[in-house]
């Protein structure tokens, strides 16, 4: 047991070094939402609503590009493990190219939304206002886009501080600007649920110029972002494309699930639709630090991938999983206790805050379970396996937990309760099998194959 410790011990601490600024970052950008949520419900439970539905819809398209850019990390910690300055270079200019394509992608798809947003059948007040507030969301999704490749850049490099203080900056810059636009203080416009969208956008666009201006000026940086030998860089931009979209599918299916819980949640009621995004809003604060947890293990397991070092790879993928299981656990056990305080912090409405929560407590079994399967895309995605845990992400959500979560909720007549419980039914079967498979395949993985443009499992 002690040689077991010691052994992982080192990446245990590698982990924890690479994660808490991710961390810091993941959950700044989260917080942003909770801000505009958080101030928004102040307002009344309709404007709640159509913020937190707004939201969703935004990022169940949007996350299709954050998750494809997510392949970038991945790929420059394998040419940084394997000393290949050059494709690190490569890798930094076709990410930005590949935010440029995915913005236009997915600017286009949120206008058509944002002006046919009626099909999702909602609340008529709650429609008008979501629309309004799509649009302005929209406007930050290039600035968005480009932070995000930028940043992965950089997290490949092991180099995770800065995106994690500009993003901080930028969420004070957001609760400061949704002070002023929100409810109008120091002689500024009232502009209710809009003003929360303008201050985002203003946010994006910082996030992006800075992390961009110190990308390129850090000393640090220089001998990776210099291309010194000619290569063919249509090829990496595929490459980030073929490993990537696999990945921006995964978390599409994902998001796309709660996003549609929360429009089959709609046809109950606003009062359950509001508290189901405060629920939600809550528990997207705990997950998305076991996406820090899974971006380090997938940058350890793709560096290990680079060096050629199969216990590297092993050890890692393991020590990753580990602590995001323990995290989990430990914020299952919080959310149990201090659900109610938590929902206090959101609204004030009695009938929303009893829905809510509930929810909290459906939402403390899943934690491990997301956790798990969260951490398993991200060190699968290390050793460049995407295409079967996408196909695994799909079974777990639309073939297992939308539909019993909508049988629960209308033919068993449980409510918005039957479709977290069918949500979190898909999550465990998620967890189990894309653990299974890293175990599995990290003890077959041949290091010697060739690592650049081929993946292993096709």
């Amino acid at each position: 047991m002690k040689t077991i410790l010691s052994n992982y011990t080192p990446y245990f601490k590698q982990i924890a070094k690479l994660s808490y600024p991710i961390i810091i970052g993941q959950i700044g950008i989260v917080l942003m939402g909770v801000a505009d949520v958080v101030m928004i419900g102040r307002v009344d439970a309709t404007n709640l609503a159509a913020a937190g539905l707004a939201n969703s819809i935004f990022f169940l398209v949007t996350i299709l590009g954050i998750g494809t850019l997510m392949a970038i990390s991945a790929l420059v910690a394998q040419a940084k493990g394997a000393d290949n300055q050059n494709e690190c270079a490569v890798l930094f200019r076709q990410g930005i190219f590949a935010a440029l394509a995915l913005s236009a992608f997915i600017f286009s798809v949120l206008t058509l939304f944002a002006f046919n947003f009626s099909l999702f059948k909602q609340n008529e007040e709650v429609t008008k206002l979501a629309s309004q507030f799509l649009h302005l969301l929209n406007a930050g999704t290039l600035p968005l886009l480009i932070f995000v490749a930028a940043k992965q850049f950089s997290d490949g490099l092991s180099i995770t501080k800065p995106s994690a203080i500009i993003t901080i900056g930028a969420l004070l810059l957001n609760i400061l600007l949704n002070w002023l636009l929100i409810y109008g203080n120091m002689g500024f416009p009232k502009m209710g649920l809009n003003g929360a969208g303008i201050a985002t956008l203003i946010s994006r666009i910082m996030m992006a110029i800075c992390m961009l201006v110190f990308v390129l000026m850090h000393k640090k940086y220089k001998p990776f972002i210099l291309i010194k030998e000619k290569i063919n860089q249509l090829d990496t931009f595929k490459e980030i494309f073929r490993i990537g979209l696999p990945s921006g599918f995964q978390y599409f299916f994902e998001i796309s699930a709660f996003s549609t819980a929360g429009i089959m949640i709609g046809w109950i009621g606003k009062n359950e639709q509001a508290a189901h995004h405060i629920a939600l809003n809550v528990a997207s604060v705990t997950y998305m630090i076991a996406t820090g947890i899974s971006a380090a293990g997938s940058i350890m397991v793709g560096d290990a991938l680079g060096r050629k070092n199969k216990i590297g790879i092993i050890r890692s993928g393991k020590s990753a999983l580990i602590a995001g299981a323990l995290f989990m656990g430990t914020c299952a056990i919080l959310l149990s206790v201090f659900g109610k305080i938590i929902i206090g912090f959101y609204i004030d409405d009695s009938d929303v805050a009893l829905f809510a929560s509930y929810l909290l407590i459906v939402a403390a079994f899943f934690q491990l379970s997301d956790g798990i399967q969260c951490v398993s895309l991200g060190i699968l995605r290390g050793i460049e396996d995407t295409k079967i845990p996408t196909f695994i992400t799909v079974v777990a959500y639309w073939v297992i937990g939308i539909p019993i979560g909508y049988l629960l909720s209308f033919y068993f007549h449980l409510s918005l309760y039957g479709i977290w419980i069918g949500l979190l039914i898909g999550l465990t079967f998620s967890a189990v099998m894309l653990s299974r498979r890293f175990l599995s395949l990290s003890k077959r993985i041949d290091v010697f194959k060739e690592t650049y443009l081929g993946n292993r499992y096709e």
